[in-house]
């Protein structure tokens, strides 16, 4: 292979990694903070991509502005699902593995509501929009310029929200609250007002993958679910609550499978991603770049 060629692989592997790392990102927080295993998270993107379609193929609406748009609604969303689904469950469970239980269940139910309110507002066809398609040649290699675009607004928003977790008081006190709840709270951390606001951040990532996913790839409503497998895996990958190891997690996971199905066959991607998987959990279940 040429230099080109490398280039472009591993570019192509890295641009899909960075949706790996933010939709896993999103995940990451909600379940770290509040170990809510949102099973539906795949699904707000899937969101995220179909309004950002509908915006830009009905109204002319540039993809670029839905980012914010995007991020702001599917943000409130997740406000408005955490009221009125997963803090009663707090309320009501008697403790944290009875809370994860039911978390699940309603995750679950989420992701199947989603799905059909998709299908039936939107159809089951593929669609699509072209958005920025034209080569951009840089190192001998060309790449689409709308991807290079999704990958530095992933890699931004992945940077942005990390900066925000390790440099200002709101992200201290979520870091406070993954490593010790009762400690957290015992010093004043006020929950009720910041695990919503985390939920509601992390559905905001996922509508953003989808929003720049929608400007890449064609979307549907079934779109959703193998990133949630696939973040999940990155999590694994990174360890459950490290905001750095999703990142590098995300970018490593999808520079492998590129690489992995140049050389062996496409169908076996998600071999590739489920053998590093149970690979992991065997030889590191807290995940690599998690201190034991």
């Amino acid at each position: 292979m040429t230099f080109g060629a490398w280039l472009e692989l591993i570019a192509s592997g890295l641009i899909t990694g960075g949706v790996y790392a933010l939709v896993a990102l999103g995940l990451n927080l909600q379940y770290g903070l509040m170990r809510i295993l949102n099973i539906a998270h795949g699904e707000f993107l899937m969101l995220g991509a179909f309004l950002t379609w509908t915006a830009h193929a009905s109204f002319g609406v540039s993809p670029l502005l839905m980012v914010p748009v995007s991020f702001g609604l599917l943000m409130a969303l997740g406000l408005a699902i955490h009221r009125l689904s997963f803090r009663r469950l707090t309320r009501t469970s008697a403790n944290l593995d009875i809370f994860e239980a039911r978390g699940l269940m309603v995750s679950f139910g989420l992701m199947f509501l989603v799905q059909n309110f998709a299908q039936l507002v939107w159809g089951a066809d593929l669609r699509g929009y072209d958005y920025l398609a034209e080569p951009v040649a840089i190192g001998g290699a060309q790449f689409a310029a709308n991807k290079l675009l999704l990958f530095v607004l992933a890699l931004a928003f992945s940077a942005a929200l990390i900066a925000v977790l390790r440099g200002t008081l709101l992200g201290k006190g979520v870091r406070a609250l993954m490593q010790s709840p009762t400690g957290a709270q015992l010093v004043g951390i006020d929950t009720q007002r910041l695990h919503p606001t985390m939920f509601g951040v992390g559905l905001g990532l996922s509508g953003v993958a989808g929003c720049l996913l929608s400007m890449t790839y064609t979307i549907s409503p079934s779109m959703g679910e193998p990133y949630t497998v696939t973040a999940l895996i990155v999590i694994t990958l990174g360890g459950f609550g490290s905001m750095t190891g999703a990142l590098v997690g995300g970018l490593a996971l999808g520079v492998i499978e590129a690489v992995g199905m140049h050389f062996t066959n496409p169908s076996l991607k998600s071999l590739l991603s489920y053998g590093i998987f149970i690979t992991v959990l065997l030889w590191r279940p807290n995940g690599l770049f998690t201190r034991k």
